[in-house]
């Protein structure tokens, strides 16, 4: 198996990096990165659940949001403290690692469906899709993922209706709805130019004269 590595090619992924090693370098040493990515399940595992938990009031969504951010300092500074102190296995850490983000991805992607702003189907065909979309786009990444949904909590939080503002519930499914057609699009988008490079870069084979010749007799 070769050896993999990750590329960081996130909208926020610059400012992110340097972040994560000044906080890396500041890491008590009994503090190890398996810690740390167990502490990112665990707080993946609170978003769900806490989004579930809106059912029975808003103030959830600030819970979530605050899961969100302890979710992130675990899942994203597990591999940067293995890299600052030397101890890094690139290959079962890239393998951990998207396990790991396939579980988080899923179980806050089903919290949402449970919750009473977004309907279930389209909380989980979002899930797919962001994975997808993660894999062949590269430009939104967990850390932009996690903003987007914290700004979207607090709106629906502090949302205290009118006649000119749609329900809460209105307001998540479109623009969860919304997000997920642009990302299906981009998705288009960029298979339809892979194809057409790869039909570039590897043309048709013609016919050999013998395989023409074979055929006719």
């Amino acid at each position: 198996m070769a050896t993999a590595r990750r590329e960081m090619t996130f909208l926020l992924a610059e400012p992110e990096r340097r972040l994560l090693r000044l906080i890396a370098a500041r890491i008590p040493p009994a503090l190890r990165p398996n810690h740390l990515t167990a502490l990112g399940v665990l707080a993946a595992t609170g978003v769900g659940i806490a989004y579930a938990l809106t059912n029975h009031g808003s103030a959830w969504l600030f819970v979530a949001s605050a899961l969100l951010v302890v979710q992130w300092f675990g899942d994203s500074l597990d591999g940067t403290l293995a890299r600052v102190r030397h101890t890094e296995r690139p290959r079962y850490g890239y393998y951990l690692d998207h396990i790991v983000d396939a579980y988080s991805v899923t179980v806050i992607g089903l919290g949402l469906g449970l919750s009473p702003y977004v309907d279930l189907g389209v909380a989980l065909g979002a899930v797919v899709l962001y994975h997808a979309f993660k894999l062949a786009y590269g430009r939104i990444g967990p850390t932009e993922v996690r903003v987007i949904l914290i700004l979207a909590n607090t709106g629906l939080a502090l949302h205290r209706g009118g006649p000119w503002l749609p329900a809460p519930a209105v307001l998540a499914n479109w623009g969860l709805g919304l997000i997920t057609a642009g990302m299906l699009a981009l998705l288009v988008a960029r298979f339809a130019h892979n194809l057409a490079t790869l039909r570039k870069m590897e043309p048709r084979p013609r016919p050999t004269n013998s395989l023409i010749v074979s055929r006719s007799e």
